[in-house]
């Protein structure tokens, strides 16, 4: 996605907090709409075409996490970045099991903020360079569409999302090779490893839980204290 004039709507409770984010985003060169609660930017989320959302946890009428789940549900294409509080890891856990792409935590520098707006612009609907190279990939009963961003399981459409499909698309672009931690965040989110492997750790851990399901194989193995491998494991039994 080109990252110039995306769209981002903000939303945040905190007047201050909202009016330093809009003016600081404006300035950067983005088109930014606000919203003051959680049920006001979901229904902005649904009507307006945002390209990312930056979504506060702490909000008034619809809580963060839930708001994501719903943006997530109508908008399975939108980027979003939840904003947590320091030490809310349990928040930001829960963010990423209900669809966000990515977390900053309060307070943080501006320059990082735009890093990741831009890295998630640039990776939302887009694929990892290496797996783009063919568009159709079978691994037993897993199918692979990367043109169409669809995965079906024994026959079996099932529902992904954007960055899943980015780390499943990085995975099997080597089968049985191994990519840290550092590597997956680098070309699926797009900036440099920080040090923190939650964001990585529940992606996998939510992609591994749907392919594995309605299959007769397991695909990816941990390799522990490293990162991750894709392999065809035939179930026991």
């Amino acid at each position: 996605m080109n990252t110039e004039n995306a769209s981002i709507l903000v939303v945040e409770d905190d007047l201050t907090m909202r009016e330093m984010l809009e003016y600081n985003l404006d300035r950067a060169g983005y088109s930014v709409s606000t919203a003051a609660d959680g049920s006001e930017g979901v229904e902005m989320a649904k009507l307006k075409k945002a390209d990312l959302v930056l979504l506060d946890v702490m909000l008034p009428s619809t809580d963060g996490i839930t708001a994501c789940s719903k943006i997530r549900a109508a908008r399975p294409e939108i980027a979003i970045i939840m904003v947590t509080a320091l030490g809310e890891e349990e928040d930001r856990l829960k963010g990423f099991e209900a669809g966000a792409d990515d977390y900053v935590t309060k307070p943080f520098s501006m320059e990082e903020l735009l890093a990741r707006i831009k890295a998630n612009l640039r990776r939302s609907g887009g694929k990892t360079d290496e797996a783009a190279r063919e568009e159709k990939m079978v691994f037993g009963d897993l199918e692979l569409d990367s043109k169409e961003y669809r995965v079906h399981v024994g026959g079996q459409e099932i529902e992904i999302r954007p960055k899943e499909m980015q780390v499943l698309l990085l995975l099997t672009s080597a089968p049985g090779a191994l990519f840290t931690r550092q590597q997956i965040t680098e070309q699926v989110w797009g900036y440099e490893f920080i040090g923190n492997s939650r964001t990585i750790d529940v992606h996998v851990k939510n992609l591994r839980q749907k392919l594995n399901e309605n299959s007769e194989y397991s695909f990816i193995d941990t390799v522990r204290g490293l990162g991750y491998r894709f392999r065809l494991n035939p179930k026991k039994g």
